[in-house]
């Protein structure tokens, strides 16, 4: 904690440090102020400018002429927890705080405040802020230009100094040969000496064996002994709103006997149960998490964490959910709109290359693509990043099966097609939000396809919807209460609540006459609609509310 005395002596540029009276009434967002650049001035705005110049210490309390005299202040007093959070909540960065007094009792509050992410330019008020004299001034073009120039350096490509190949894994090694073997088919790299192999995969050079070695095929008590925090921690909880996990077990394995045993602990029968689900005439078992997807979700965050963080992989388990989250946040250019629409670059690219090299990922930035397509394919909620922030990534995957349907229509047309005519992921992503109502995970690109192989229609009032082969796959088709087109109108028409008999009049009144319809719609009654009311007042719903 700093003394009081060695902070008077502190000065605001060299020192990174910024002193303010606030005796009582210090801003914390802007306050009343209608002026843009008196705004700026608060709390947040000293913190947003301190990040975007690599970090400093705002202190509150103190005059900010010198020798900075001890004034004291009631900022925040007694809520310094509260303010941390709001702090985090409003810019996704943690601030540490300390409070100080001096000997006549006025306190002094120390706002520790850490660099920006790199690549990442931090904002108040939609605005990237710097501190100039007295002001705090917008960033230029060129300043800001070059923080998105900024790269994290690839770590894994550095050399570990002392490694050595006796420290490297047998086990690994030749797991990795197997697998290069087994997506190559070139019998050489089983038989190459270990140094070639190394260099042939820049895992080692003149000067020395790679992090990247080190990560992949390193002995466990040698990767704890030169890379401690290169840990998958795996936390089980018999609910996911359980404060303390039931079972946890940490990995400090290479990578190339790691995967497999992380995924052996998480398949196991407690941790990852059988979901089962009403597939007419059958009742499917189906396991709560699926290999490729969890997998890719590991590998994701092995590829993209940021080694110089420190932090250790979580991954947390439950019946519900699965949620694995690195240090780092997201790599330069993407963020959770664009996830899968930017081709980003890992952070750790040497590793990334020998995975790929290896076949445990098809290629480098694919993974997120395939995670969504088996959420979706699988009848389950997309993959949610919404937990991510600047510092960290967090990806959670559900277990239940929302949409059985979903998933026995898009499984056959899986099984049916050859793999130059798969539904890429961006198909599947408009698929599943046109079922949801989400006009904004619509791909124009996918939309003229879908249309054309008739897996969607046009619709006059919710644009676009699913077309017939869809509704084969619902249940009431299959028993054969009703047929496809006829349940398709009627989930569209029943969508928004229950109908009286004119709407389904309407549906058909340029093919059916109004009888026909009445005879149509009552011999559904019992089976797969409900009826309920009188007269005029009789309104139709689905049979347990569809």
């Amino acid at each position: 904690m700093p003394e009081l005395s060695k902070l008077a002596l502190l000065r605001e540029r060299e020192d990174h440090i910024e002193f303010k009276e606030a005796k009582h009434n210090y801003p914390f967002a802007g306050g009343s102020h209608s002026d843009v650049k008196e705004r700026r001035k608060c709390v947040l705005g000293y913190i947003v400018a301190f990040a975007n110049e690599r970090g400093g210490r705002l202190v509150l309390g103190m005059a900010d002429k010198m020798p900075h005299e001890v004034v004291g202040t009631d900022f925040a007093k007694d809520k310094v927890g509260q303010l941390e959070d709001e702090i985090y909540r409003r810019l996704y960065i943690r601030v540490h705080c300390e409070e100080l007094y001096s000997d006549n009792g006025n306190r002094v509050l120390v706002i520790n405040i850490p660099s920006r992410p790199i690549g990442k330019a931090l904002r108040f008020e939609g605005v990237p802020l710097m501190r100039v004299g007295e002001s705090l001034r917008e960033m230029d073009d060129q300043e800001y230009f070059s923080i998105l120039q900024e790269q994290d350096p690839d770590f894994s490509a550095r050399i570990c100094n002392g490694l050595t190949i006796e420290d490297l894994s047998k086990e690994a090694i030749e797991n990795m040969r197997n697998l290069i073997y087994a997506k190559r088919h070139n019998a050489e790299v089983l038989t190459i000496p270990v140094p070639q192999l190394l260099s042939d995969l820049e895992l080692s050079t003149e000067n020395g064996l790679t992090y990247a070695a080190l990560i992949l095929l390193g002995k466990s008590d040698i990767i704890k002994k030169h890379l401690p925090q290169n840990n998958v921690i795996v936390e089980y909880r018999i609910s996911e709103n359980q404060p303390r996990y039931s079972a946890r077990q940490e990995f400090c394995e290479p990578l190339f006997t790691g995967i497999s045993k992380i995924w052996n602990y998480i398949n196991q029968d407690a941790i990852n149960p059988l979901i089962h689900i009403d597939a007419f005439p059958q009742i499917l078992d189906i396991p709560s998490y699926t290999e490729e997807t969890i997998r890719e979700a590991i590998l994701n965050s092995i590829q993209h964490r940021s080694f110089q963080m420190g932090a250790d992989i979580m991954i947390k388990v439950s019946p519900e959910s699965f949620e694995v989250s690195n240090s780092g946040g997201f790599p330069y250019g993407v963020n959770l709109g664009n996830v899968l629409t930017v081709n980003s670059s890992p952070r750790s690219r040497k590793l990334a290359e020998v995975i790929e090299k290896a076949g445990l990922i098809e290629r480098s930035g694919q993974g997120v693509d395939i995670m969504y397509s088996n959420c979706i394919t699988e009848g389950r909620p997309m993959p949610d990043y919404s937990g991510s922030d600047d510092f960290q990534v967090k990806l959670r995957i559900e277990s239940k099966i929302e949409n059985p349907q979903l998933r026995k229509f898009l499984t056959n047309l899986r099984e049916s097609r050859k793999p130059e005519d798969q539904l890429n992921a961006f198909d599947l992503i408009t698929i599943y939000s046109i079922i949801n109502r989400n006009s904004s995970g619509i791909y124009e690109r996918s939309i003229k396809r879908l249309l054309g192989e008739g897996i969607i229609l046009r619709h006059p009032k919710y644009e676009y919807v699913m077309g017939n082969s869809y509704f084969e796959q619902n249940l009431f088709v299959q028993k054969r209460l009703t047929d496809a087109d006829t349940l398709r109108r009627l989930y569209y028409i029943l969508e928004d609540g229950p109908k009286s008999m004119s709407a389904f009049i309407t549906e058909w009144e340029n093919e059916l006459t109004i009888k026909q319809v009445r005879t149509k719609i009552e011999k559904l009654v019992g089976s797969v609609l409900s009826k309920s009311g009188k007269g005029r007042g009789t309104i139709y719903k689905f049979v347990n509310n569809g």
